[in-house]
């Protein structure tokens, strides 16, 4: 069993006066919140508004240009821990679905499905049916894990240069901009990966798990404030979608504000076909000619079309892979293999760090939003991430077109190649800009690629022990901002690749556009468990995954050494301080976090001084970061699951 060290249950002392303010849930659940019968026991699925606390939004400062999501400020949530089963998900809606699904005897799978049908309708500039995404699943009476690739893929009439250029004799960029032309839309995978998952592990009627998702569809539910604010920031996007537009914006013009119903009919009648044909319905049909209408739009002239068509979507398969497990002190930690980079460069950073104590660089007054972080701790890990993307940024693609150097994946995670990478670190000094690895063969060139992402995250532990983490996105926030007559929102995922197929020197790059190639992600959903004698998986551990653009790797690295290193749990490893690193010598310190002071450029506050003092160039952002975490802990007596949810977004744990 895994006997995850537990620290001491500490109660967080009050914030100061004027840095609290009360969040009601109410307006959140739309008044749909669960109670418990009168006289009856309590619903272990009910999202109770009380005794949740938000840090005053005024603390948070800006987001990175072309963060993911708008940042909506820090609330406090607290631990939920289960015996039986448990699902956190980025909505309470999407909680309460899971939930309720695994009360009734609902498989993990179950669950992670008809949550995923809910998000697509209650957080629409996150995730949906027009986009993709990636899925861990871990079977406890085989002791198996598989890896689930529904990643999108770019149209079979795709060139190199469609991402910059309208065509080889028309060298001007795509109208107005490759993210908001039809350019941008690559095959959406996601449908495709939950029919293929449930075929595989589902217990509940296929159409049973879209009938929550189709009521909230058909007969609203109350604007949430997170996804008012992201309405308010793209609103001028949506409101040049004609479909968009009607679904988003009131008669006026106005963006639909937090209390304000959403009510999305043409996207429940589209919920209903699948629910009712299967999930084939999507790739040929109606459904699929609004889809390539929607991408040929051309808007009256003013935009580029896409290259999508019926042919590519009656094409499209997800792929079931072999998950990515490397060990980890003393656990296994697995995670999606490319065209994914999130698990090879989580796996990277892991691997230097076990070259150092970390367990020495505990946070300090660990409290409820996960104490104060040890400067020299948060150094390595900046580090190791500066370590990892500079490989992932020169190697990493979608390995069905670009293999990566030496032997694969083993060469990048050779145990002898990574403690090389980790004599690089100097512990009192920034390296600033790491240099790639060097495996002999010419390299490709070096694509950083942007950090942007609308995504969500969920994780689902049943009764007999199956876990699933699901990462799903449709890209930047509304993804393309263009929707289909059905209501499905379209992804922009095609950016993910790089903007032109060479680098300065004409060297080509790993992640350029190519027909039918799945575009590189950060998407990072990770399992862990103890180890059998021969190093293999053999009991659940701890789950993992966020949202947040490539800054997903560095969250989900954030709460593997939070629990495994420094001994915090599920929650206090979700509401750490976020931190993160890519290919260069920008260190990113959330603003939002209340133990972060970000007045002056967090002049005053220790943490960003002595980061400073090292050479490293300190941003404050507010992040948008929604890690779902679950850890097993037993002791002799029995083993229960603890659930933490992330402060920085609106959703939640729940179980029994």
């Amino acid at each position: 069993m895994s006997r995850l060290r537990h620290p001491a249950d500490r109660r967080a002392p009050a914030l100061r006066a004027g840095r609290i303010v009360a969040l009601g849930l109410a307006v959140l659940l739309g008044g749909c919140a669960a109670v418990a019968p009168r006289g009856g026991p309590p619903d272990p699925c009910a999202v109770e508004p009380a005794g949740v606390e938000a840090a005053e939004p005024s603390r948070a400062i800006a987001a990175l240009p072309g963060a993911p999501e708008v940042a909506t400020g820090y609330v406090r949530k607290p631990l939920v821990r289960a015996a039986s089963y448990v699902a956190v998900t980025a909505h309470p809606l999407a909680t309460r679905t899971a939930c309720q699904v695994l009360a009734g005897g609902g498989s993990a799978a179950d669950a992670a499905i008809a949550a995923q049908w809910v998000l697509a309708v209650v957080e629409p500039q996150s995730s949906g049916l027009g986009g993709g995404g990636f899925l861990l699943h871990w079977d406890a009476a085989r002791r198996a894990v598989t890896a689930w690739d529904g990643r999108e893929t770019a149209p079979a009439a795709s060139t190199p240069d469609d991402l910059r250029w309208i065509g080889a004799d028309e060298r001007v960029p795509p109208r107005p901009n490759a993210r908001d032309s039809g350019r941008s839309v690559g095959v959406p995978g996601l449908v495709h990966l939950l029919a293929a998952h449930h075929a595989e592990h589902g217990r509940r009627p296929w159409r049973e798990l879209l009938a929550p998702a189709i009521a909230l569809a058909d007969e609203g539910f109350a604007v949430s404030p997170r996804l008012a604010a992201s309405i308010a920031a793209s609103a001028d996007a949506l409101a040049r979608d004609a479909h968009a537009r009607a679904v988003f914006l009131h008669a006026d013009g106005r963006p639909l504000a937090a209390g304000d119903r959403l009510v999305q009919r043409a996207l429940a009648a589209t919920l209903r076909t699948l629910a009712d044909e299967g999930a084939d319905a999507f790739y040929r049909g109606a459904i699929a000619r609004d889809i390539v209408d929607a991408v040929a739009d051309t808007r009256g002239g003013t935009v580029t079309p896409g290259r999508l068509t019926l042919a590519d979507l009656a094409a499209y398969r997800s792929v079931r892979r072999d998950a990515l497990c490397v060990p980890y002190r003393a656990h296994v930690v697995c995670g999606m293999p490319p065209p994914s980079s999130g698990g090879l460069a989580v796996a990277q950073a892991l691997g230097v760090l076990e070259a150092f104590d970390l367990a020495a660089l505990r946070p300090s007054a660990v409290d409820a939003d996960g104490g104060r972080p040890d400067a020299s701790g948060v150094h390595l890990v900046t580090e190791a991430l500066r370590l990892a993307f500079a490989d992932r940024n020169r190697y990493v693609a979608d390995t069905d077109f670009v293999p990566l150097p030496g032997t694969g994946v083993a060469s990048l995670l050779d145990r002898d190649y990574l403690r090389r990478r980790a004599a690089l670190i100097d512990p009192a000094r920034s390296i600033g800009t790491a240099p790639p690895g060097e495996f002999g063969a010419p390299a490709p060139g070096r694509d950083a690629g942007a950090p942007r992402g609308g995504t969500t995250h969920l994780t689902v532990v049943d009764r007999d022990g199956n876990a699933v983490v699901l990462t799903s996105s449709i890209e930047s926030a509304f993804g393309s901002r263009r929707m289909t007559r059905g209501g499905v929102l379209l992804n922009n995922q095609l950016t993910d690749f790089a903007p032109a197929p060479v680098d300065a020197q004409g060297r080509p790059l790993a992640n350029r556009l190519e027909p039918g190639k799945r575009p590189r992600s950060s998407m990072a959903p990770t399992l862990v468990f103890t180890p059998d004698a021969r190093g293999r998986p053999a009991t659940f551990a701890m789950a993992t995954g966020s949202p947040g653009g490539a800054t997903i790797i560095a969250h989900v690295l954030k709460s593997l050494v939070g629990v495994l290193d420094w001994g915090l749990d599920a929650q206090q490893a979700a509401a750490l301080v976020a931190v993160a690193a890519f290919d260069g010598p920008t260190t990113i310190v959330g603003a939002e976090h209340p133990l972060v002071e970000a007045r002056d450029g967090g002049a005053a506050d220790p943490l960003v001084a002595a980061l400073r003092s090292r050479g490293h160039d300190v941003r404050l952002a507010a992040q948008s970061s929604g890690l779902a975490i679950v850890v097993r802990r037993c002791d002799a007596a029995r083993c229960v699951y603890e659930a933490g949810a992330d402060p920085r977004r609106e959703g939640v744990a729940r179980g029994r």
